[in-house]
């Protein structure tokens, strides 16, 4: 275990060696993007042996679901977030900047009012289903891919094409960043909320990754 964890952290130095991109005002001034926060307490997370164990529940697909595992009534548990290979998980710097991500979306996520009573979303095993983003209704038709974990839902208000992948207390549904942004756009009507601004940051710096939300039921 002590090998994991300095690895992870050699990873990590490595990381941020390299630099994280600003993102700059209209004025030509840079202000630290989201990933300057997530990686602020990255290295101090590295020590966490747990968090680091935990890395194959952040990369899709590795620890498959069935299609009829789906079916039910899934309620908001927090917000998701993994990694579509291996590879982009390492380059990332591992599960201790997955588990930031998550902590950076959890405060988002609050001031957007998420709660367990007012987001969730039901698998019908007819291909329908039926839901609540924030309070606002979404329904239409859904399919899940077994072989590459990919789900797809097709609705009135827009279509959606992301990820579902097993993580310790039920499932997360995960899409792009920017796929994000649109649903919340679309669905709540949205604009001009640092919120949001800083949900899409996270596409622009970490190459792989898929935000969204963990569901319990």
């Amino acid at each position: 275990m002590r090998k994991t964890v300095l690895y992870a952290a050699a990873m990590l130095l490595m990381l941020t060696g390299c630099g994280v991109p600003l993102s700059t005002s209209s004025n030509g001034s840079s202000t630290a993007s989201s990933a300057g926060d997530i990686l602020g307490g990255i290295l101090g997370a590295a020590t966490n042996t747990e968090t680091i164990t935990n890395a194959i529940s952040s990369v899709i697909g590795l620890n498959k679901l069935g299609k009829s595992s789906l079916v039910g009534t899934w309620k908001y548990d927090g917000p998701g977030c993994a990694f579509t290979s291996q590879n982009a998980l390492a380059k990332a710097g591992g599960e201790v900047v997955a588990t930031q991500i998550e902590e950076k979306l959890s405060k988002e996520y609050a001031k957007l009012g998420f709660s367990k009573s007012n987001t969730y979303i039901t698998f019908k095993a007819d291909g329908t289903f039926s839901a609540k983003i924030d309070g606002r209704a979404w329904s239409g038709n859904w399919s899940f891919d077994e072989s590459t974990q990919q789900l797809k839902f097709s609705g009135l208000l827009l279509n959606l094409t992301g990820y579902a992948t097993r993580n310790g207390s039920g499932i997360s549904i995960l899409f792009e960043s920017k796929k994000v942004l649109t649903l919340l756009q679309t669905l709540a009507s949205i604009s001009g909320n640092t919120t949001l601004s800083t949900i899409g940051d996270i596409s622009k710096n970490y190459d792989g990754v898929r935000v969204g939300f963990d569901m319990a039921k």
